[in-house]
């Protein structure tokens, strides 16, 4: 069960990641050519939220990976790995804090609406999904198959449900409020628990 109260908990969490990076480039197994990457900074951190240890990322033009709890440290950082050059990667709470803020205000039912500035990194059909999820208010829901009218795409339900699942930012691109045609709480990445928890939290479930 979840806890009942949210806390904010700070964490070095790059530099061991910067240190084990060096030894698998040391190795030959190191990141991907500069070119795939960017080399923007970024800055890291974690905090603990009413559904576990949360992880979060920035860029300058805003939050850019938000990790829950069924997603790792481990998954957190090879995520930034395929975006972004790990040197330019570092520990930064100040610079998340309008993010920790808001995430936690949400959980504790203080808010309905995000307002932190966000960079998306996704393909331009990704982004068109994830733009469109931002649209589904507080405390409702839709269908993958209604969400795949929403985007144009009719006949594509499966990319759409795809698309859904890698969100970047869950909760604030809310891909919680997406479920099956039957009802089902179904296709979300961090697990059928989490979902049920945000949906009741937003009265979108009757207790």
């Amino acid at each position: 069960m979840y806890d009942s109260v949210a806390t904010i908990e700070s964490s070095k969490v790059a530099l061991g990641y910067k240190k084990r990076l060096r030894i698998e480039t040391d190795r030959g197994r190191g990141i991907r050519d500069s070119a795939q990457v960017l080399n923007g900074n970024v800055y890291c951190t974690s905090f603990d939220s009413r559904i576990g240890r949360i992880y979060v990322a920035s860029t300058e033009k805003g939050v850019c990976k938000i990790s829950l709890p069924n997603e790792n440290r481990k998954d957190f950082f090879e995520w930034l790995k395929k975006h972004f050059n790990p040197e330019m990667v570092s520990d930064n709470r100040s610079k998340n804090r309008d993010v920790i803020d808001q995430l936690s205000r949400y959980f504790n039912g203080r808010l309905v609406k995000f307002t932190c500035q966000v960079d998306l990194l996704g393909t331009p059909f990704q982004n068109r999904v994830w733009k469109e999820l931002t649209k589904i208010q507080y405390g409702t829901t839709i269908t993958y198959k209604h969400l795949a009218k929403r985007v144009h795409a009719p006949k594509a339900s499966q990319a759409v449900g795809r698309a859904n699942g890698m969100n970047p930012l869950p909760i604030i691109i809310p891909c919680h409020r997406v479920i099956g045609s039957d009802g089902s709480l179904v296709g979300y990445a961090y697990g059928v628990k989490t979902k049920e928890f945000l949906l009741r939290l937003e009265g979108a479930i009757i207790l």
